[in-house]
């Protein structure tokens, strides 16, 4: 069991040292707060990793659109070609 590289000896010692300082009493409302703590720094890990994933989505769905837009840029000038060719072609019968 290794968390925060503090192995079971060490928050052993941890756990009897700050029974010695803070009390019997004491002890369980500040496991409570730290425990209320690295949760809210958890939530709030994963809600800007929700953000950051979001503005990527965004970001890819900006840039896949930009890329069908300038598909359809090369596309038009034929159909434009053949527009302006059969409206010479009209204005030269006339």
């Amino acid at each position: 069991m290794n968390v925060f590289g503090i192995g079971l000896p060490e928050m052993a010692l941890i756990f009897v040292i700050s029974l010695l300082v803070f009390g019997p009493k004491k002890l369980p409302e500040i496991g409570r707060s730290l425990g209320k703590a690295i949760r809210g720094f958890q939530e709030a890990s994963k809600e800007f990793e929700n953000e950051f994933k979001r503005e990527a989505q965004k970001l890819e769905s900006s840039v896949t659109m930009q890329a069908q837009l300038e598909d359809n840029k090369v596309a038009k000038p034929s159909s434009l070609n053949s527009s302006v060719k059969e409206t010479i072609n009209n204005t030269q019968q006339e």
